[in-house]
């Protein structure tokens, strides 16, 4: 059902994903004269948003549903990485820095809040499968 717990992660993702385009990391990343790593970063954060939004109604197929997170995460990654490589290209964390490593620490959180919700659909599966030995 849509209130588990993993369905809120979901949710989560999806609205910090959205948050980030609204952060000085997205700006500066535009800004770069490197503009594909701003351009790879828009692009993995939108796909991973929508993959983690739809993946909130897949919840009757749990086999579907966890292939589908399972991608969102491998894409934030690749987000992940975009981000470290716009901030390490303005010359590292420094006292300066501190809005795009916010920005950063977004997007980690939106991986780790992924990869909470595989961990949740997984044990939603091995549930359904001891109940189903117990029949």
């Amino acid at each position: 059902m849509i209130q588990r717990p993993q369905s809120v992660y979901l949710f989560i993702v999806s609205l910090i994903n959205l948050f980030v385009f609204f952060t000085p990391i997205y700006s500066r990343a535009m800004d770069d004269p490197y503009s594909w790593i701003g351009i790879v970063l828009a692009i993995s954060l939108t796909i991973a948003m929508i993959v983690a939004f739809i993946s909130i109604f897949l919840f009757k197929n749990r086999t579907l549903q966890l292939k589908t997170v399972k991608l969102a995460t491998s894409i934030q990654i690749v987000a992940v990485a975009s981000a470290a490589g716009v901030i390490f290209s303005m010359g590292g964390i420094g006292s300066y820095l501190w809005q795009e490593a916010l920005g950063l620490l977004l997007i980690i959180v939106s991986l780790l809040l992924l990869w909470m919700a595989g961990r949740g659909i997984k044990k939603d599966n091995e549930l359904v499968k001891s109940m189903d030995r117990i029949r």
